[in-house]
């Protein structure tokens, strides 16, 4: 059964559906086209563990926009992590407490000093050393299966690990790009998960770097979960939920 509201659903019916590559063009319009991250960037992580815990600290942290790109409270617990203990046998052996004192500029330090520290004692068991650069021989299939494997990682993070680690051709889906995505009618899902899986067959080649990062721009701007900015939106004529909001 069609759950869409009667109004929105009589309303969308006149217009012709956005497809993934016109909000791509659009987006790249708008914002630019995205590069991808590099040595000088703040959320680089040249290590693909490093680029893991990155993600864990990334999960319910607040973010403000400073400039063209965001900046996150991860980035400030990461760097104090880093600080504190240099290498991953380190952060394994160290003392809960301490750890968590190190991580609170993230927000939920003592649950992420938990994830952590058994993420890398499970690491650690499996691999027999504290390192994923093998991911980088596995195909994406593969090296996905193996994150999500892992205890804690769910799609989202294992996605960014291998789109932002290894450059692998996926968008990962928060809730900003759940959010837009089902706003603008490119899926119809009630979870990110199930947005991931709907989007991914419809993005261009090459594209999903750049879909991930604009829609987020977009989410955070002017596609705001409470009070959207639509009059503001580069797609505001062709998107559904806006041409209801202006009813």
């Amino acid at each position: 059964m069609d759950s869409t509201p009667h109004r929105l659903r009589n309303h969308s019916e006149a217009l012709e559906p956005l497809t993934v590559e016109q909000v791509l063009t659009r987006l790249e319009q708008c914002f630019g086209i995205p590069r991808p991250v590099s040595p000088g960037d703040v959320s680089f992580h040249p290590d693909l563990l490093d680029e893991l815990v990155g993600a864990i600290l990334s999960q319910n942290t607040t973010v403000r926009v400073s400039g063209a790109e965001p900046f996150h409270n991860r980035s400030r617990a990461f760097r104090a992590l880093k600080a504190a203990y240099p290498h991953w046998e380190q952060v394994l052996t160290a003392d809960p407490e301490a750890l968590a004192l190190i991580l609170r500029p993230g927000g939920l330090a003592n649950l992420k000093a938990a994830r952590i520290q058994e993420l890398l004692a499970e690491i650690q068991d499996r691999q027999g050393s504290l390192q994923l650069n093998f991911l980088a021989e596995l195909d994406t299939e593969q090296a996905l299966d193996y994150l999500l494997s892992l205890k804690g990682v769910g799609l989202k993070t294992a996605t960014c690990v291998l789109l932002f680690g290894l450059g692998r051709d996926l968008c990962p889906v928060d809730t900003h790009v759940h959010r837009v995505a089902n706003r603008l009618g490119l899926v119809r899902a009630k979870a990110p998960d199930d947005t991931f899986v709907q989007l991914s067959s419809h993005i261009p080649v090459g594209k999903a770097y750049s879909l991930h990062i604009n829609l987020i721009r977009l989410g955070k701007r002017i596609c705001k979960a409470r009070m959207p900015e639509c009059g503001r939106c580069p797609l505001r004529r062709e998107c559904p939920s806006a041409l209801l909001r202006q009813r």
